[in-house]
């Protein structure tokens, strides 16, 4: 696991370099459906990751958000899931929110993951069983257990929408574009959750699911099940991360709800 661990930091942090140059230069941007921006640098770094990392590991299956989808990763023993630009909007928008994201997946668990904002140098990685870190220091989970007054990243929108049983106490509420990006900063205690109660894609979440639970904490859907990957259509209907207790005290207000 380490070493496919390994493999994933330093094609990622190649791949950085290309980031780095579009996010700093022009790179022309599309949309590829209604509020679904793509641009020249997803292609380019979709490109080079692709190449880099089934080179090394010929055997291995292939799911990314920049390539189609070939169903023959799904008898692949692993699979390398990449989303090359997790945030493409923050990108365009020259916010260094974005991140670019790779994990290995095997039996639909992710086993090695690595996610990197190359604007702030701050590299996440994780393989199952060795821990994970942040530009090779150990990172926890917070241990914090309280919904209120608590740092949690999730739309202003859903925590006040009037669907709810009951309000939300007050928290610090924060936000970041990249999906990854979000649960690493839950895996390493500068925020205590996040929660996303629309669609996600499996590239959106394979690498930070693995960093989240080797830190010590849950990722699950807002139902507190657990996320598989590899799966013929690879979405989730929701995503919650955070610390053990406070993802418990989560999950006694989102378990019941029935979302759309």
């Amino acid at each position: 696991m380490t070493a496919d661990r390994d493999l994933l930091v330093a094609a990622v942090r190649e791949a950085g370099a290309i980031a780095r140059r579009g996010f700093e230069g022009v790179s022309k941007s599309w949309e590829k459906s209604k509020g679904n921006p793509v641009t020249e640098t997803d292609l380019a770094v979709d490109a080079f990751l692709r190449d880099r990392l089934c080179s090394a590991r010929t055997d291995y299956g292939w799911l990314s958000e920049e390539s189609a989808d070939n169903t023959q990763r799904l008898t692949k023993a692993r699979v390398f899931v990449v989303d090359p630009i997790d945030g493409t909007l923050a990108f365009i928008k020259r916010k260094p929110e974005f991140t670019i994201c790779a994990a290995v997946v095997e039996a639909g668990e992710p086993v090695a993951a690595a996610i990197y904002n190359p604007m702030t140098e701050e590299m996440f990685a994780a393989a199952r069983g060795a821990g994970a870190t942040l530009n090779a220091v150990a990172i926890r989970v917070s241990a914090r257990a309280q919904l209120e007054g608590c740092r949690m990243l999730v739309a202003q929108d859903v925590i006040k929408h009037s669907a709810w049983p009951q309000p939300w106490p007050a928290m610090e509420i924060g936000k970041r574009a990249s999906i990854a990006y979000r649960m690493a900063l839950v895996a390493n205690g500068t925020y205590d959750a996040m929660m996303a109660l629309s669609t996600k894609c499996e590239w959106d979440s394979a690498s930070g699911t693995l960093i989240v639970q080797e830190a010590g904490g849950f990722a699950t859907t807002h139902a507190g099940a657990v996320l598989p990957y590899n799966q013929p259509v690879p979405h989730h209907r929701s995503l919650i991360c955070a610390g053990p207790r406070l993802h418990a005290a989560i999950l006694e207000r989102t378990g019941a709800i029935r979302l759309p």
